[in-house]
């Protein structure tokens, strides 16, 4: 790399070895900048004890050249630092965490990262010239790392909104006062911010509406992907001549595999013809209380789970499914795995609610939708997969719709909006708005 390229630093709590969803977003993007003529640094954390971890994603990262800056930081993860993967809680467990979580620590839990990566930041700003500094959240302490920082060294700042702030399904707000800080907050960083991403229409419509001094092009909406270098492998793992559902991703909160094991049940049950021919995979964390309701309802023939599995790994699985399963309870989040699903060009089991998510999938013309919690709906869906499967008519995502999703494409969208903030004669921000109502 040569002094021609533009230095972007990139604010991640959520990094590699962490695994999950959450860190793909920020890897892909940084593997891909620097063909774009932008080079990333990533300031995250240490190693921590995390649900899971992908050395994997890691490697991919460092054969591409990306630098990464790591502090410690004071919150949680750090007691686990020496087990690496923790386990999964069980779901009373999850909420009442959260529930302190949420009451005491504000924006949230990663708060005390927040000095320790401002330190080191600081160090790092001093000594080398940056172009642009990238936050992306959650967690919303890199956002207020990223908003101290444009203040102190007048860089432009871009947020990456994965999931909503103050809508988000899962966060809590015990008090008015509560909601009333966070709104201060993001109000404050929004204000500082010189462009906004967001990985769905949802939360972009939600931030014009609030904040009624952000322009439509003040927020772009890039969505989640695939890179298309992970689906080089072609292995068959399911059987011959036996419909292979695959679910990856992690069960929380209102969303679990119940519907779908109970539909399951009641179709081998009325078809026992079908039993043998129809298996499910759930590729991800697994909770105990979903082992018992497979054990309960006698689906252990049925239903496997792998664990956990490195990116590359679990996207293999993805390619020797002949229907994905994907579950969704509300209209506010993006999921990275349903772009994924996109990018295996597999039929599509959607369980979701109406909205942005079911209208994409009924763009990509190869999902059955049903209702998350309507059991018989997905009986009846599972059966007519199961006909469609053996007369090999399975629909599939095209091609077309499909490439919207590719990464690298993704990643030239990020930098075109990072360019529309330069000065081309003086290789220096643009402020497009000195003053924000």
């Amino acid at each position: 790399m040569t002094d021609a390229f533009r230095k972007v630093l990139m604010i991640a709590y959520y990094f590699p070895p962490m695994g999950l969803s959450g860190v793909q977003r920020t890897v892909k993007f940084a593997k891909f900048l620097p063909k774009f003529g932008w080079k990333p640094t990533i300031l995250t954390v240490e190693p921590t004890g995390y649900f899971a971890i992908d050395n994997s994603l890691l490697k991919e990262v460092e054969d591409a050249g990306v630098r990464i800056l790591r502090t410690g930081s004071f919150d949680a993860n750090r007691l686990f630092r020496k087990r690496g993967v923790v386990r999964m809680p069980p779901e009373w467990v999850r909420k009442t965490l959260q529930f302190f979580g949420d009451v005491f620590l504000i924006p949230d839990t990663k708060i005390g990262w927040k000095r320790r990566a401002l330190k080191a930041a600081r160090e790092l700003l001093h000594k080398e010239h940056f172009d642009l500094i990238f936050a992306t959240a959650p967690p919303q302490t890199d956002f207020l790392i990223g908003e101290e920082l444009k203040r102190q060294f007048s860089l432009p700042l871009v947020l990456d909104y994965r999931d909503a702030w103050l809508e988000y399904p899962f966060k809590y707000f015990p008090t008015p006062l509560h909601t009333f800080l966070h709104r201060r907050m993001e109000r404050r960083v929004v204000k500082a911010s010189y462009r906004i991403i967001t990985t769905h229409r949802r939360v972009k419509e939600g931030l014009l509406k609030r904040y009624r001094f952000l322009g439509y092009h003040d927020v772009v909406l890039i969505t989640q992907g695939f890179d298309e270098e992970d689906f080089s492998s072609k292995e068959r793992l399911s059987r011959p001549g036996v419909m292979n559902i695959v679910h990856a991703g992690t069960f929380y909160a209102g969303r679990n595999p119940a519907t779908l094991l109970l539909a399951l049940s009641r179709v081998l049950h009325d078809n026992p013809q079908v039993r043998g021919r129809i298996t499910v995979t759930f590729v991800g964390n697994v909770r105990e209380r979903d082992r018992k309701l497979v054990k309960k309802l006698r689906l252990q023939n049925e239903v496997s789970f792998p664990g956990y599995l490195e990116h590359r790994e679990c996207v293999n699985q993805l390619q020797s499914a002949d229907v994905l399963w994907f579950v969704m309870d509300d209209d506010n989040s993006s999921p990275g795995k349903l772009y994924e699903y996109f990018g295996s060009r597999k039929t599509i089991l959607a369980s979701v609610i109406d909205g942005y998510t079911k209208q994409l999938l009924e763009e990509c013309k190869a999902a059955i939708w049903v209702s998350p919690q309507d059991v018989q709906a997905h009986v009846n869906a599972l059966l007519d997969l199961f006909s469609l499967f053996e007369k090999k008519k399975l629909p599939k995502v095209s091609d077309e719709f499909a490439n919207r999703f590719n990464r690298l494409s993704l990643t030239g969208e990020l930098a075109k909006q990072f360019e529309s903030l330069m000065d081309y004669d003086r290789n220096a921000f643009v402020k497009v708005d000195e003053v924000r109502a």
